[in-house]
This record gives C-alpha cells, structure tokens and sequence, in this order.
C-alpha cells in the first residue's frame, strides 16, 4: 500500500468514527430530553384529591418566587408572619385563558390566595382563587 492509499484509509476511518460519535452522541441528548420531560412531568402532577376541599384557606403576602412548568405555575408566598407557602395554581395556558398572563405575577408583588392546604405537605396549598390587581379564578 502506498502513502495515498494509507492516507484514504485513514480519512475513511477518521469520518466514520466521527459519524459514530455524533450518531452517539444525538442519541445520548435525545434520551436526555426525554427522561428530563418525563421527570418534569411526573414530579409536577398533583392529585387535587391530596388537598383538603372541606376547609378553604385564605393567605396574604408577598410573591417570592414564581415557577412556570408545562403542568402547573408554582408560587412561593411568604406571609407577614413569615410562613412561607408553596402554592401551586393553574397551568400557565389556563391562567391565561382565565385572565392572568405570566407577566401580571411578579417577585415581591402582594397578592391574596384563596384555596385547599395539601393534606401532608403543612406548607403548600392549591391556589382556586387569586387578588392581585383584580380577582382571577383559577378553576371553574
């Protein structure tokens, strides 16, 4: 065999080994998004029959943190006796539908919350309805 041919050779397995490693590594990220979809989904469900439905709870304070998942849009709520809360309201798109874009909740904003205290987590509540600005209903 001479240089040229060795060269050829060398170059094929160069570009198959390539072809190898990113064939992996799509692979790899694809399986990545889906365990993190199927987790996020998983971890974000709520069964509604985990609240107390018998007693409504009624808490003010001031937003400190706000997260939007696929599933729900969680709020933590610190109140003037500085309880913190995590409350879990509707699904981004239904807030919208319901009058309550993403933009109208902000850090640090007081807001009232009334809902359902989670059965066993003593510091989370299911948010049905919200006063900020106006009145919104989360469920109807």
């Amino acid at each position: 065999m001479n240089n040229q041919q060795l060269l050829n050779n060398q170059q094929q397995d160069n570009k198959a080994l390539k072809q190898a490693i990113l064939h992996s590594a799509v692979t790899a990220a694809s399986i990545a998004t889906f365990l993190a979809s199927a987790s996020d989904k998983a971890s974000a469900h709520h069964e509604w029959n985990e609240y107390n439905n018998q007693q409504t709870l009624k808490i003010i304070g001031e937003i400190q943190n706000i997260n939007y998942t696929s599933s729900h849009t969680k709020i933590v709520l610190k109140t003037d006796d500085n309880k913190v809360w995590q409350a879990v309201l509707a699904p981004p798109a239904r807030k919208v539908r319901r009058g309550l874009p993403q933009r109208a909740l902000q850090i640090g904003q007081r807001v009232k919350l009334v809902g359902y205290a989670h059965l066993t987590d003593t510091d989370e509540m299911r948010a049905e309805r919200i006063f900020g600005d106006r009145t919104v209903e989360m469920r109807k």
